[in-house]
């Protein structure tokens, strides 16, 4: 009988990105705002300090300098140029690393890209890109004036650069 050395570990990621989306949920726990949009559309959301910090250089340096106050006054941040509703897509990716595109508008989709370049979001903004070109080069396409301008205001997102310089 061959000495064969079996793995003997099971990863359990579905139940943990669950608990952790149920974290986001929760009212109670929370130790950070963070007010997202511009008047009229502005909304508050209740966060988790050290997720925040973990997963998101861009939030890392800002609430390294953001500390909470030994006076029990929560931190809070304000991001004016992410929309409430593409924040709430960014917060259930960055707490439970889950994206739904499905029903999404390709429109909405680009916004969400922005956005996760701004958090410094690698891994969406690679997944992201790879999406848009894989799936909705049609409308890529169709707005190609839109991709190009959004492409080229940040290092970050190549695949979409390439994208239009290849198109010209």
């Amino acid at each position: 009988m061959a000495n064969i050395k079996m793995k003997m570990s099971k990863q359990f990621f579905p139940n943990l990105s669950q608990n952790y989306i149920e974290i986001l949920n929760d009212d109670e726990y929370y130790d950070i705002t963070i007010e997202v949009g511009e008047d009229p559309n502005v909304k508050i959301f209740r966060s988790h300090m050290i997720i925040l910090y973990y997963r998101s250089p861009f939030l890392r340096r800002t609430l390294a300098s953001n500390k909470k106050n030994d006076n029990g006054v929560l931190s809070h941040v304000k991001l004016p140029n992410i929309s409430p509703d593409i924040f709430q897509i960014i917060l259930k990716y960055i707490y439970g690393g889950v994206i739904s595109l499905n029903e999404q508008e390709p429109s909405k989709i680009l916004k969400v890209l922005v956005a996760a370049d701004q958090l410094l979001l690698q891994e969406l903004i690679d997944y992201l890109q790879t999406y848009l070109i894989e799936n909705k080069s049609e409308w890529m396409e169709q707005y190609f004036e839109l991709i190009y301008q959004a492409s080229f205001q940040s290092n970050s997102l190549l695949e979409l650069q390439q994208y239009c310089t290849s198109f010209i």
